[in-house]
């Protein structure tokens, strides 16, 4: 008897179709009757749509001595309205499918609403109560203000957390509102009631100095007559945003050991300020900055974590700490990432050695090529979400940004050759100008830590 072997079809192989061009999408701009601006996006097949409110209501206008109000106000806002309680809110925003947040930091205070377009209008009209009338009910107050209490423990004992702090608070000038924790102490904390909140809201929170972002496929929807039902009912003074007091530092290279004894591993964070989205170097130090230590293939990573096998990974990154076309914003420039406690001495040798050899001898071409492709090419998916796009439309105006800042930037960064992104980040990161914290056992790692020479070296309580 003969076997008949079964035979197996295969089909073609599907083909890459023609790549479409893609850019940051580009939002329309409006103003409604009572000062509000709005920027529409519209985002076909996005039916869950993202509205950012963005308040004009940084950490440094918060009144002396009572650091972290904004926060408190913050979270009270979906505490309850003139028309719901606390209660009645959480229960209406879960009927109709959205979610609101809520964040507080130096640039301002951001509200992000995420909500089906077939629920649209009634999300709208949560959020534009929220902002209207909200409660600040004493009670409600008292109890935000008593879970911020049980919160700073837990973050005094994160280290991560930790280090930021600490840097923060050696980074920038004692009587500044930036060198003290965003969300306040315990000590400042406890001194804020409902009568501050409501204080702090009437000074601060208008539509005048606000822009709402509304992003999502808003086709057939009729968002004008929606804006002007809900967030047009909103009515405040027109006062004007003061000037931004111009940030300032010291990055004198130092060294700060916050002891924890015992630990096994070292948290570090290296930092300095430096230029911000307004300064013509941006893209080139964004570019820079990624090949240093962006992502698994940079080069931080490659020696630290490839080579030595010191942590599971070490990150570069520039984050803005507040964004003005006149020149006084900054960005935290900034080296993160934890080692094994007996090797923290010689990881952090081998990190400036990563240093002076890139201001040696520059990056090269397949870098650059590698950054580029990783920052640029995968933008489109990055933004599929109505949220992603939000967020990043709400970051430029708050940042004085115009429209299409994004969208100049991956052209920009496309066109930044290698020597650019070398010199950008080499003047980001120098390497006698830096300030390092450590989280970690001070008995274990300080003297090895002075004998590498990268500045005074400091053993603060942790």
């Amino acid at each position: 008897m003969t076997e008949q072997l079964a035979t197996m079809e295969f089909h073609p192989q599907p083909q890459a179709g023609t790549a479409k061009p893609w850019a940051f999408p580009a939002p329309d701009r409006a103003t409604l009757p009572n000062g509000l601006t709005v920027l529409r996006c519209h985002r076909p097949g996005q039916q869950v749509v993202a509205v950012d409110i963005v308040l004009d209501a940084p950490l440094d206008t918060e009144p002396e001595g009572l650091d972290g109000v904004s926060t408190i106000m913050a979270r009270a806002f979906t505490e309850g309205t003139d028309k719901h309680s606390a209660e009645e809110f959480a229960a209406e925003l879960e009927r109709c499918g959205a979610t609101l947040d809520v964040h507080a930091d130096h640039p301002g205070l951001r509200i992000s609403l995420e909500v089906p377009v077939s629920r649209l209008s009634k999300g709208l009209a949560l959020l534009a109560d929220a902002l209207r009338a909200p409660a600040f009910d004493e009670s409600e107050i008292k109890r935000l203000v008593r879970n911020r209490l049980d919160e700073i423990p837990h973050e005094t004992a994160n280290p991560a957390r930790r280090a930021a702090k600490e840097l923060y608070k050696q980074l920038f000038p004692a009587e500044t509102r930036m060198s003290r924790p965003r969300q306040g102490t315990e000590e400042t904390v406890e001194r804020i009631d409902a009568a501050g909140v409501r204080a702090f809201y009437d000074a601060h929170v208008r539509p005048a100095t606000a822009t709402a972002v509304v992003v999502g496929d808003l086709e057939g929807a009729d968002l004008d007559a929606m804006l002007g039902e809900t967030l047009g009912e909103w009515t405040g003074n027109t006062t004007q945003p003061r000037p931004a007091v111009p940030v300032t530092a010291d990055d004198t290279g130092r060294v700060f050991i916050v002891d924890r004894p015992g630990a096994v591993q070292t948290q570090l964070l290296i930092g300095r300020i430096g230029a911000d989205r307004h300064d013509q170097v941006w893209p080139a130090q964004v570019l820079g900055t990624y090949c240093l230590g962006g992502t698994l293939t940079s080069r931080l990573d490659r020696v630290l974590r490839e080579e030595k096998g010191y942590t599971y990974g070490v990150r570069a990154f520039a984050q803005v700490l507040r964004s003005a076309p006149d020149g006084s914003g900054a960005a935290m420039l900034a080296i993160s990432g934890s080692v094994d406690t007996p090797n923290t001495g010689p990881a952090l040798d081998d990190l400036w050695k990563v240093l002076r050899t890139l201001a040696a001898e520059g990056l090269d071409d397949a870098e650059r090529d590698v950054a580029v492709q990783n920052l640029v090419g995968v933008a489109p998916l990055r933004y599929e979400t109505a949220a992603a796009v939000s967020a990043t439309l709400a970051d430029q105006v708050e940042q004085g940004l115009p429209d299409d800042f994004q969208a100049q930037l991956y052209r920009r960064l496309s066109e930044t050759g290698t020597v650019e992104a070398t010199a950008a980040v080499v003047n980001a990161f120098p390497e006698d100008r830096l300030v390092t914290v450590l989280v970690g056992d001070a008995a274990q790692i300080e003297e090895t830590v002075k004998s590498l020479g990268i500045g005074e070296v400091t053993v603060v309580t942790g």
